[in-house]
């Protein structure tokens, strides 16, 4: 660990716009979803930070998932080209359900489908954009590398609460339902099925920020926790490219601030939390007004950071063995009449080109067996980074953000940042109490997307807490 020496950064940005009929993923359902347009670019974003010799690397991408192979690709090449630590790179993708995915996730890779260009959709995810994709992230990386400067750190945080929402709403029977934003001629009375919403939300909005001796800003952290999926909602943009919110809020902050500041937006453990407000049935989703309050709150945010020598860069990893769910015999017997009937994807009846959503669901729940095969218990990476005052964790999968409030308030750090959906698939990690009531995200059927057992989370959070205390221990 490194604390007399001063600090240097170096940030840079690259390009990663998918070409037109590139898969956007997100959907799932075996649904193909060919990009038409585009709403507004993606970008991989680097930021380095050394001291002393050491070196730490956020790369944030505007993905929607990555996988254990692209991360350690990325981290492979950044160690042998830039003198990285592997573990000293965090890879975050921010989840935009308008972008493509970079390795498969939406069944598992042992799953024995028969495979062509046409249909590797299914997974989530297109070789070609994923071949091209991590040279154009490693090239970032490169740039911030190359660009390394003396830096001044600080930040500094604000609250808001009207642009994030929780997901979970029960209804009169205890069950869980997803809100969508269906408008008022569906519902003129409101959501009136929905008895409360389950959970909080986070409403802190984060900004770590390097400045140089002049004061030019090299590169933001921007931190805030939620889905992006304002366009993804949004039927008449569905087939267009968009890093959503965190895209907007990025491009708004480097209009303040200059091209010459790379933002990256961390975010957080959104896993039941939608930016689509429950209760009002006027809402329309729009990431260019949610992108610009967090731009605006971000611009008052900035001017109030004290701007300091930081201290300690250090970081540490940690892999902790989760168990899977136990898919019930009723549940392992439907899925296996299912697929002995149609072991290749089932197509749906209707002319929308879509596979069968029983057959499809049937598959995930397979999948849980395929990995469980391949691991007897989940693998599951815990990632911690220390810049002077800040602490930047990585979470894989999408944790609800109760586990994010937990680590927190029990955090050693004066500023904790979590990110989501960093170094490989994982799906949902909900509360232990979330189980019973079902929904998406803890569905009965034991998806793939929801295959790690009650209690996950909880251990999760634990063993973070003491990896963040052991790294702000030291000296």
């Amino acid at each position: 660990m490194a604390a007399s020496a001063s600090l240097r950064a170096g940030a840079a940005m690259v390009d990663i716009t998918p070409p037109a009929g590139t898969h956007l993923s997100g959907s799932g359902m075996g649904e193909h979803r060919p990009a038409q347009s585009v709403l507004d670019p993606l970008y991989a974003r680097a930021v380095v930070f050394e001291q002393g010799g050491r070196k730490v690397c956020l790369l944030a991408l505007d993905l929607c998932i990555i996988t254990e192979e692209f991360t350690s690709r990325i981290r492979e090449a950044a160690a042998k080209r830039f003198g990285l630590p592997p573990e000293a790179v965090m890879v975050h993708s921010i989840q935009s359900h308008t972008a493509p995915g970079c390795g498969p996730f939406m069944l598992d890779p042992d799953f024995p489908l028969e495979t062509t260009p046409e249909t590797e959709y299914l997974w989530g995810t297109e070789t070609p954009y994923f071949e091209a994709t991590v040279p154009r992230a490693v090239d970032a990386i490169g740039t911030a590398c190359a660009s390394l400067q003396p830096v001044q750190v600080g930040a500094a945080s604000g609250v808001l609460d009207k642009v994030a929402f929780s997901r979970r709403g029960v209804t009169r029977d205890g069950s869980v339902c997803m809100p969508w934003p269906v408008g008022r001629r569906q519902q003129p009375l409101g959501p009136t099925h929905i008895r409360y919403m389950e959970g909080p939300i986070d409403p802190e909005v984060g900004a770590f920020c390097a400045r140089t001796d002049d004061m030019r800003m090299v590169a933001m952290l921007l931190h805030y926790t939620c889905h992006p999926v304002n366009v993804f909602a949004t039927r008449s943009a569905y087939h267009a490219v968009s890093a959503d919110w965190p895209g907007a809020w990025a491009a708004g902050m480097q209009a303040a601030y200059g091209k010459a500041c790379v933002p990256l937006v961390v975010n957080g453990c959104c896993g039941n939390i939608n930016p689509w407000d429950p209760f009002d049935p006027d809402f329309v989703p729009d990431h260019r007004r949610m992108g610009a309050a967090l731009a605006e709150l971000g611009c008052k945010i900035v001017p109030s950071i004290a701007f300091a020598e930081a201290g300690p860069l250090d970081w540490a990893v940690k892999t902790v063995r989760l168990p899977y769910r136990e898919i019930p015999a009723q549940r392992m017997a439907e899925v296996e009449r299912i697929l002995s009937a149609s072991p290749q994807p089932k197509w749906r009846e209707d002319d929308s080109g879509c596979i069968d959503a029983q057959w499809f669901h049937a598959a995930s729940t397979r999948s849980i067996e395929y990995c469980r095969r391949r691991m007897p218990e989940f693998l599951y990476e815990i990632q911690v980074m220390r810049i002077g005052d800040l602490a930047l964790v990585g979470l894989p999968g999408e944790p609800f953000v109760e586990g994010q409030l937990a680590l927190k308030i029990q955090s050693p750090a004066k500023h904790t940042f979590v990110a989501h959906c960093s170094s490989h698939y994982v799906g949902y990690l909900a509360t232990r109490e979330a189980y019973p009531r079902g929904g998406h995200e803890a569905n009965p059927d034991c998806t793939y997307w929801a295959k790690l057992a009650p209690g996950s989370l909880e251990t999760v959070v634990e063993n973070t807490v003491a990896l963040l205390r052991e790294v702000f221990q030291r000296r």
